[in-house]
């Protein structure tokens, strides 16, 4: 079967009140258009071609890396049928049709397999949806043997057909021969003068074109977003899936209500998640794994056995196997931490290596470094790796041990099983297993006196 998806996502959306166009609204850290083409690119189309309208060139530009075929352009927002009619000059007669939305986010790509299966040349499947409150919805009609026989607005609804408590959630699989067809017999004789794509059902019931509805399993993937008070909604049914996920698959979460997953979480066995934690891009947790609260992971892969504690944030780095890290720690871009390194509170590493049993207990910076193994950075030690213009590098021997409130001046090299002593602020070469001292002289000035405020 040829696939061609059409999604439909020219909507202003006014009511999100907002200057950014409604299909770039963000849900679980990314714009709502692209959970629609990522679950679409998963069902292996033919093609892919989007329809917008309002923001476009934002829309475009925002998601310039996506796999679409193409960008119609709907200058006019006439009707959903309307917006389709723009689309079928790119569509082929031997193509099934999947139109989904850019505005409806968590449609699930199991449920779009299903609907697709239902679609053939003489054949469409059509998804809808049982709601205790339809108001808003169009209405699916069906004859005394349950034979879907068309769909009716709301504003066009008479009193009982507003009764009906099944919903036409728009998602539609439909060939194309047909498709072509249809549109071109559309009329905007309706309560809203506007082009109905769900008058196309009834013209297949006339036409004999089998019409097959199938019942979403839920009513949250079929739910869409118009204003922030939907939006939240929706995420907050987004991370409910996700958490349900997660446990599922043997995750130990404290608080399910509490934890974000805006991206890919992989999980081995045994993880623990305390709340508040926040995962970005594609994070991976090795078996044992355990993760504080308030802590956020970013493209980053935690080994086994490590223990991330409180209010850590860990951003596109790795860390091996054993490690402890935290609390306050931030883990910057290009860290690359081997096993049983400790980082303790109040420590930065950005761009630098850490080898086996090294440590940072306590208040240090770690910037563009290479350290090595059993390396003991202490307190308050940082490494001035800038000058203002360009970065330097610094590179630590295994076994050396910095003093208290040192400061290693970039470019430098302190040798194997070298110590500098506290207070230091070392420029050159450390030699291996000697001591350094660079600290200007301490004296005591007799017959001081502080000096007084002027009443």
């Amino acid at each position: 079967m040829n696939i061609a998806i059409v999604i439909l996502a020219a909507g202003q959306g006014k009511r999100m009140k907002s200057d950014l166009p409604k299909v770039l609204q963000p849900l679980a850290g990314k714009p709502l258009l692209q959970h629609v083409i990522d679950t679409a690119a998963t069902l292996d189309p033919k093609s892919l071609h989007v329809v917008y309208g309002h923001g476009g060139d934002r829309v475009r530009e925002a998601l310039a890396a996506a796999p679409v075929t193409s960008w119609i352009l709907q200058a006019e927002q006439l009707g959903t049928g309307h917006a389709v009619q723009q689309a079928v000059p790119s569509l082929q007669d031997d193509e099934i049709a999947l139109v989904l939305y850019g505005d409806v986010p968590l449609v699930r790509s199991e449920t779009l397999r299903s609907l697709l299966a239902l679609a053939g040349p003489e054949s469409m499947g059509l998804l809808t949806v049982m709601l205790e409150d339809p108001t808003g919805y169009g209405r699916v009609l069906r004859d005394t043997t349950g034979r879907v026989l068309g769909i009716v607005e709301q504003k066009d609804a008479t009193a009982e057909q507003r009764n009906i408590r099944e919903g036409n959630t728009g998602v539609m699989a439909v060939p194309v021969k047909h498709l072509r067809s249809w549109l071109g017999r559309l009329r905007n004789a309706n309560a809203q003068g506007e082009y109905y794509l769900t008058d196309i059902i009834a013209m297949a019931v006339a036409d004999g074109v089998k019409v097959t509805p199938l019942l979403a399993s839920s009513v949250a993937e079929v739910l869409g977003v118009n204003d922030k008070l939907q939006l939240a909604e929706l995420e907050a049914e987004n991370r409910k899936s996700r958490a349900r996920d997660l446990m599922l698959a043997g995750v130990t979460l404290v608080d399910p209500a509490r934890i974000d997953v805006r991206g890919t979480l992989v999980t081995g066995r045994d993880v623990f998640i305390d709340v508040n934690a926040v995962f970005e891009g594609k994070v991976t947790l090795g078996d044992r794994v355990h993760v504080g609260p308030n802590c956020v992971l970013r493209d980053c892969d935690i080994a086994a056995d490590v223990r991330i504690n409180p209010n850590c944030v860990i951003e596109e780095a790795s860390v091996g196997a054993g490690s402890i890290i935290g609390p306050f720690a931030r883990l910057r871009p290009g860290t690359k931490l081997s096993d049983d390194v400790h980082i303790g509170n109040f420590v930065e590493v950005k761009n630098s290596s850490m080898d086996s049993g090294a440590k940072a207990n306590h208040l240090a910076y770690v910037g563009d470094a290479t350290v090595g193994a059993r390396v003991n950075i202490g307190a308050g030690t940082i490494i001035a790796n800038y000058d203002g213009a360009n970065k330097h590098q610094t590179v630590i021997g295994a076994d050396a041990h910095t003093g208290s409130n040192s400061v290693l001046v970039a470019p430098i090299t302190i040798g194997e099983g070298a110590t500098v002593g506290a207070g230091s602020t070392v420029t050159k070469t450390v030699p291996a297993g000697k001591l350094t001292v660079a600290r200007a002289k301490q004296i005591t000035l007799e017959g001081w006196k502080r000096p007084q405020k002027k009443r």
